[in-house]
């Protein structure tokens, strides 16, 4: 009984893991597959960005859907709203080795603290929902904000950029 006990709480243990699975991917491998959604086709794609999704998405490929996208769901990340698009790969210190581009005809954003980091939109991107964020991340498309609220409450940093209009 007190193996069968260990056990248990070592695998409680293991699922409870890492902050940020696209970040800890190396030390922490079976937490990435556990608590993340990895993106393979679009059918995985659509499954990920659903409320049957997690709060991170990982793109390690370029990938080309012919649908609209649509990210529902609020989902938390060490007890906080939070939701990732990530369209890169890392090294073990941290380093992006990769970017990734990933276009759709839109991504509308539903899901509240969503952040695109990483890589590359083509496409337009409909932002519903409150705290949206660019992380090192391009959008080759237009923004649109649905509500004040979503404007308001929308940053992006120094090395992010968008080519086309924001509205």
């Amino acid at each position: 009984m007190l193996i069968i006990l260990i056990l248990a709480v070592g695998l409680l243990l293991t699922a409870c893991g890492a902050d940020d699975p696209a970040e800890e991917a190396v030390e922490t491998d079976e937490d990435v597959v556990a608590s993340a959604s990895v993106v393979i086709d679009q059918a995985s794609l659509l499954n990920a960005t659903s409320e049957d999704g997690s709060w991170i998405v990982i793109i390690q490929q370029d990938l080309s859907v012919d649908e609209d996208i649509i990210l529902v769901g609020e989902f938390t990340n060490n007890n906080e709203l939070d939701r990732k698009i990530a369209l890169y790969d890392q090294d073990d210190d941290r380093n992006l080795t990769d970017r990734y581009t990933l276009e759709a005809p839109s991504i509308t954003v539903q899901s509240p603290s969503t952040r695109f980091q990483g890589g590359t939109f083509v496409g337009d991107v409909y932002v519903e929902a409150e705290n949206f964020e660019l992380i090192d991340f391009t959008l080759d498309g237009n923004l649109y904000f649905e509500t004040e609220e979503a404007e308001e409450t929308f940053s992006m940093d120094e090395d992010s950029t968008i080519t086309g209009d924001i509205e």
